[in-house]
């Protein structure tokens, strides 16, 4: 394969990858701009304080989305048939693990609301966006399956065009349901719960064509081929964890150290954040195909270009958010603000300078653990997932915020990683060694 041909390749897929994580994060943002002018701080702490419920569903309909399709990939480049297995599995297997939140949502949604620290009108307005959002869990994950084999089987722009229908859905009727038809936080959940059938329904576009080589018929359900599959898919549910145990024990610190103000102002940042951080899992979940297609098929030097596009394209990404964030502070907290309270807009302006900057290393540690977690190097993709999302992230927020208070809690992010990168940069150095012995083995 040409040098000219990879960076094309590269960006038909990553590209379009990127613009529908932004879509997906983008009714995130309708969700607390809807919320705080609908509700007020109240609203956006209760929706700060489920985020984590949000993070671990993502997580697990991604772990097993991105594991499966990546298995699938991987075999589809060997010719292997065993590559047909894995769509339908993935299916059934994200239906049985949605169930314990459905469960969850209908018995038990009071109790975890007040073990997340949810009190008075705060649990109220967190109860019923729970309760919502969290009974249609199935159309989640079944949306983050489609997602994936979808862009894995070729189609990366009819997956896009089904994250950016879905998003501007759920923006739309969010303010439908809030506004017009009076339904609040309500409305707001919702509208999110039922977005992701939008997103399954033109992905159907793809499935159900003549282009399509995916098929639930003839699936032999297997426990092993899932396990297999979660083992490949577990880092991207450590990446979606990280947001949530992070806003998890933040939410903590900050309501010890300035109280529910504080939480609300954090929840402006935790919704940019997952903007943020949407970009760079399209880049990273944009490139996994072609990791994996070059490393079924032993294009060593195709593979090594492919993470070098995929780490630069990143911290380009990440300079740019940097720089418009620090620029921009003031307006951004702003604009989630409708009660304009100082307090609220000085705690938020100082986290929004001090978290940011982090993305210049994290944009370097997602690619790179894409590419480890897309060529079976599931071990390490796992250990750095870990590291900067639980390992690294909790002593660093618990440490800093008793040494500097606030400002201890913003620079947490970057302090854990600049701590994963170094481990990082020696999984790449390791497993490369091994490619670069593999391609001299072959005379590559």
């Amino acid at each position: 394969m040409s040098d000219v041909s990879i960076p094309r390749k590269f960006f038909r897929y990553v590209t379009p990858n990127i613009f529908g994580m932004i879509g997906i994060s983008a009714y995130m943002l309708a969700d607390t701009y809807f919320i705080a002018k609908g509700v007020g701080a109240d609203g956006l702490t209760a929706l700060n304080l489920v985020l984590p419920l949000y993070s671990l569903l993502f997580g697990i309909g991604n772990m097993i989305a991105i594991g499966s399709a990546t298995r699938f990939r991987l075999l589809r480049a060997m010719n292997s048939p065993e590559a047909d297995q894995y769509f339908g599995n993935a299916l059934f297997f994200a239906f049985l693990c949605s169930l314990p939140f459905m469960i969850v949502a209908i018995f038990f949604h009071e109790p975890l609301l007040l073990a997340l620290g949810a009190r008075g009108n705060v649990l109220s307005l967190g109860t019923t966006y729970t309760m919502i959002f969290m009974s249609l869990a199935p159309c989640f994950m079944w949306s983050h399956i489609c997602d994936a084999f979808v862009r894995n089987d070729g189609s990366p722009r009819i997956a896009m065009i089904a994250t950016l229908a879905s998003s501007l859905f759920n923006i739309v009727m969010d303010y439908v349901l809030m506004f017009p038809l009076g339904m609040g936080i309500a409305g707001a959940s919702l509208a999110t719960a039922i977005s992701p059938l939008v997103a399954i329904a033109i992905n159907s576009s793809h499935l159900l064509s003549a282009r399509s080589s995916l098929s639930v018929r003839g699936t032999v359900l297997s426990f092993v081929r899932f396990i297999n599959s979660c083992r490949l898919g577990i880092a991207a549910l450590v990446g979606e964890l990280a947001l949530g145990i992070t806003t998890l024990v933040f939410n903590f610190i900050i309501l010890a150290l300035v109280g529910n103000i504080g939480v609300a102002a954090y929840g402006v940042i935790a919704n940019i954040a997952y903007v943020a951080g949407a970009i760079f899992n399209g880049l990273s979940q944009g490139a996994q195909p072609l990791f994996s297609q070059y490393y079924g098929e032993k294009h060593w030097l195709s593979l090594a270009k492919s993470l070098e596009l995929a780490l630069a394209t990143g911290f380009a990404i990440a300079v740019v958010i940097v720089a418009v964030t620090h620029v921009f502070a003031d307006p951004i907290a702003a604009i989630f603000n409708s009660e304009g309270n100082a307090q609220m807009q000085t705690l938020a302006v100082s986290g929004v300078k001090l978290y940011f900057p982090g993305y210049l290393l994290a944009s370097l540690n997602l690619a790179a653990t894409s590419y480890l977690a897309a060529t079976t190097a599931a071990n390490w993709a796992t250990l750095t997932s870990l590291l900067r999302g639980i390992i690294a992230t909790v002593p660093c927020a618990l440490v800093l915020s008793h040494l500097l208070g606030m400002t201890g809690v913003w620079i947490t992010f970057a302090s854990a990683e600049a701590i994963t990168l170094v481990v990082v940069c020696f999984a790449l150095h390791r497993c490369n060694s091994r490619y670069r012995r593999m391609m001299g083995a072959q005379q590559l």
